[in-house]
């Protein structure tokens, strides 16, 4: 369908009906437009006729005062006829030698006939000067009827482009909504089109939002996917090579080769690295717990600063094994509304990764601040910083900064992860992000 083919439509069958309305308004009052101007010339007949017609009345020569009245009104022509239709009068202006009695020179019959009593009857002629003419009063109504067809035709316009403009505008809107395109609420109306536009768009406005989520759940699984990829491929790595140390360490003391024949010192390496593996799949399945919903948290009343200072006593000896100070700043009278393991848990390897990235002489300030109806809880790290790229990665599991994944530290990698699903777990904010003194992490936990 072509582009305007709805307003031609509508502007073509307007106009057919308003002219059938306007030929049949013409035909009805026609008969009642032609009946009401005869009885006009008619009564301007009888008027001008007046004296003619009261001096007729009784026992009368009706010629004689057909000729007295003719005699004043020289310009009009008639004649006057008995009941046997035959002619008592005729003005000199009227040809009675034509075999066709009652008719005028030029052949034209008489228009009206008047009773004048006594059986006589008067017959005028339509050239009289009193006559009215038709041809005027047709040309009159053919100027009207044309009028009245042009405002139709004008009407008929306007009404279509009212009636099709907005159904356009909507077929345009549908295309650009079926080509996802931004659409534009057409103006708010309170007809059938006014709430099918509504309908449409609001239809329109849930199907973009129904495509967003479906594109927003598409990536998430992509990434999902993406991060099971990593988190297999560097659980293999990390489970991977100490399985295969522990394996030669077994294969040389079986072998009883060279240093390996000292089974209780091989024998405690083999140990330590089990424990290590042995705390990484316990930081493992905590966190598909944790994701999986199955740690439920369980919110108790928690002082802040005794829940800090009973923590740093397990740091303590590492920190100043790095010749690290530890500065905290918590006032009294500070409490939250967390749960006491879950809390503990994330602040514990919070605090731990400050202190394992912090160089030696280095300072960590703990402090919390008061912030609307939550606490600020800050960890800084002193003199420390991290890429902004490298930032947000490092809450990724087994990710580490080395890229050679380093052993060295005895680090899994896991800390930073579990302290993220855990504080997601309790819907607590946090971030870690850099300021000019240092590497700063912070959370908001509930005042109570």
């Amino acid at each position: 369908m072509k582009k305007s083919g709805i307003f031609i439509k509508v502007f073509i069958y307007t106009i057919i009906f308003s002219a059938l309305l306007v030929g049949a308004t013409a035909a009805l009052f026609s008969s009642q437009i032609m009946a009401y101007y005869s009885g006009l010339e008619l009564q301007k007949i009888s008027s001008t006729y007046e004296q003619l017609i009261e001096r007729s009345h009784g026992n009368v020569d009706m010629t004689e005062i057909a000729k007295q009245f003719h005699d004043r009104n020289q310009t009009f022509r008639f004649y006057i006829t008995d009941e046997g239709d035959n002619i008592v009068y005729v003005t000199p202006d009227a040809d009675t030698s034509s075999s066709l009695i009652g008719m005028s020179p030029n052949g034209e019959k008489s228009s009206f006939i008047v009773y004048l009593g006594n059986g006589y009857l008067l017959h005028v002629f339509n050239d009289d000067v009193f006559s009215l003419k038709y041809s005027h009063l047709i040309a009159r109504v053919l100027v009207m009827l044309s009028a009245m067809l042009v405002v139709c035709v004008i009407g008929s316009y306007i009404f279509a482009r009212q009636m099709t403009k907005p159904i356009k505008t909507l077929a345009d809107n549908t295309t650009k909504m079926a080509n996802l395109e931004e659409v534009q609420p057409l103006p708010e109306r309170k007809d059938e089109l006014g709430i099918l536009a509504r309908d449409v768009h609001s239809m329109y406005d849930r199907l973009k939002k129904t495509i967003s989520q479906l594109e927003d759940e598409i990536l998430r699984e992509r990434e999902l996917e993406e991060t099971q990829r990593y988190f297999f491929s560097a659980a293999s790595h990390e489970l991977k090579t100490p399985v295969a140390a522990t394996s030669v360490l077994l294969e040389g003391m079986l072998a009883n080769i060279g240093d390996y024949k000292d089974h209780p010192k091989y024998m405690r390496e083999c140990l330590k690295m089990m424990d290590a593996q042995s705390k990484m799949i316990s930081d493992i399945l905590e966190i598909v717990s944790l994701n999986d919903g199955k740690i439920v948290p369980a919110p108790e009343k928690l002082d802040i600063r005794r829940t800090i200072s009973e923590m740093l006593s397990d740091f303590h000896t590492l920190s100043e094994a790095n010749d690290q100070r530890i500065v905290t700043d918590i006032p009294d009278g500070q409490t939250c509304l967390a749960d006491p393991k879950m809390l503990g848990k994330a602040l514990s390897n919070v605090i731990l990764n400050a202190v394992q990235n912090t160089p030696n002489g280095g300072e960590i300030r703990i402090w919390s601040d008061p912030i609307a109806d939550q606490y600020r809880l800050c960890v800084l790290n002193i003199g420390v910083r991290i890429d902004n790229t490298v930032l947000p990665k490092l809450f990724d599991p087994f990710y580490r900064v080395d890229k050679a994944r380093s052993r060295n530290n005895e680090r899994s990698g896991l800390g930073l992860a579990i302290v993220r699903k855990t504080l997601e777990s309790m819907n607590v904010d946090f971030a870690l992000e850099n300021t000019p003194e240092g590497v700063l992490f912070w959370m908001h936990l509930p005042k109570t």
